[in-house]
């Protein structure tokens, strides 16, 4: 399958462009909420099988991009490269979309009132989503699948380091929308790099419906100080693991698959909160444990870990690392515990390993985050891991849809009213 690229528009009136680009989508948006759920499953497989089968020309333009971004920290690097595993895993997560329950026209609650009127509320496209990102290419495809099925369209704003990936990807992507008979500006790419232009596209509040940013806090920022449409907002992800009883050996296993498997996505863990009853036995475990790790902990904790442990300041309970570093913290039980998260936190994932039912409830009941776990790796905040297929991102704003959002966080409901003659007094 031969390999055509979306242009980029260089030297053109950008605010003019951007709103060709979202005008299309809006006409693309209700031809795609039109169409069934048939052709929206053909449209899906076929992307996949693009995927597939332009596989060497992604993979080529993806070494373009890593090749070119020498200035990236490794984390970043990870998130950008593709690889024959990772292509892989798109085509599938698409498939698994498509595979998906139907949502658009799904009736979710029927109540018949007292008149003898009958509310329905029913699952509709929310129409334009505008999708801003950096560095992951996987988002490309991710945002395109769950918006096609949940009936919407897209506008796709990829970051500069990862131009070369998210155009081969589109053009899969659009390849398959037209083999089904679906317009290929259901999903577009902005064809402009200068960020400039994401503030562009986010002030058409006449066409976008809604924006949702996916990167560092600095651009999550910029669209929400830009904005006049909706955002769903991820600014961070301050994850925290309180290790609280149980197991030590277990323990340290899921620190480290939370810490290290991958440093550089939202979900790996960035604070570790220890019991001050368990702290002598765990933390000397830990620092045998994670010797690549650089640990920043409070005084007891550098007490117990030795002179490898560096001072923790303010700004380390705060911090999103992205990289091989992890505050700790030892804390008088599970209270203290939670007043950290509530302080520091950023409502994204928080986990505790403990094998006393109370102290587990406790904290799943008072720790307010997106995503709580109890005895698990935060690493499982993610939408395909929790049985969404894929994600567009996790959101911690707390909107309609808080957490990892699959394709039903991407839709909302109508009222439809039948009646037969009533009439209001």
């Amino acid at each position: 399958m031969s390999l055509t690229l979306p242009a980029l528009v260089p030297g053109a009136d950008r605010a003019n462009v951007i709103r060709g680009v979202a005008e299309a989508s809006r006409t693309a948006s209700r031809m795609v909420a039109k169409a069934s759920a048939e052709v929206r499953r053909t449209a899906l497989t076929a992307i996949a099988d693009a995927i597939e089968g332009m596989r060497n020309e992604i993979l080529a333009a993806n070494a373009n991009d890593v090749a070119a971004a020498s200035k990236l920290s490794a984390a970043m690097i990870d998130r950008l490269r593709l690889d024959d595993a990772r292509i892989a895993s798109l085509a599938r997560a698409v498939r698994e979309i498509a595979a998906a329950e139907e949502l658009v026209g799904r009736i979710d609650r029927t109540e018949t009132r007292p008149n003898g009127l009958i509310v329905e509320r029913v699952r509709i496209p929310l129409g334009v989503i505008a999708m801003i990102y950096e560095a992951r290419p996987n988002v490309t495809v991710d945002a395109a699948a769950l918006c096609l099925k949940a009936g919407n369209a897209c506008i796709l704003r990829g970051g500069r380091e990862a131009l070369e990936s998210n155009r081969a990807l589109l053009a899969a992507v659009q390849a398959g929308l037209v083999s089904a008979g679906l317009p290929r500006e259901a999903v577009q790419l902005v064809p402009f790099v200068e960020r400039e232009a994401i503030a562009d596209l986010v002030a058409l509040e006449d066409l976008i419906d809604l924006a949702i940013p996916r990167g560092g806090e600095g651009l999550i920022r910029y669209v929400a100080e830009h904005a006049r449409v909706p955002v769903i907002k991820h600014y961070k992800g301050v994850c925290h693991i309180y290790v609280h009883s149980g197991d030590l050996h277990d323990a340290v296993e899921i620190v480290r698959n939370a810490k290290v498997s991958r440093p550089g996505v939202c979900n790996a863990l960035e604070t570790l909160l220890v019991d001050s009853s368990i702290a002598g036995a765990f933390i000397p475990r830990l620092v045998a444990a994670l010797p690549e790790v650089e640990l920043r902990g409070d005084d007891a904790t550098r007490a117990l870990g030795g002179p490898s442990v560096r001072a923790a300041t303010e700004e380390d309970w705060f911090a999103e690392y992205l990289d091989l570093i992890l505050a700790v913290r030892v804390v008088d039980g599970v209270e203290a515990a939670i007043r950290h998260i509530e302080h520091y936190g950023s409502s994204h994932t928080e986990s505790i390993l403990t094998t006393e039912t109370l102290t587990a409830e406790r904290f799943v009941r008072e720790v307010d985050s997106s995503t709580v776990m109890v005895n698990a790796s935060t690493r499982f905040a993610d939408g395909g891991e929790l049985g969404l297929g894929a994600e567009i991102g996790i959101s911690t704003t707390r909107l309609h849809a808080y957490g990892p959002m699959g394709a039903e966080g991407l839709t909302t409901t109508k009222f439809v009213v039948r009646g037969n003659g009533q009439t209001r007094t």
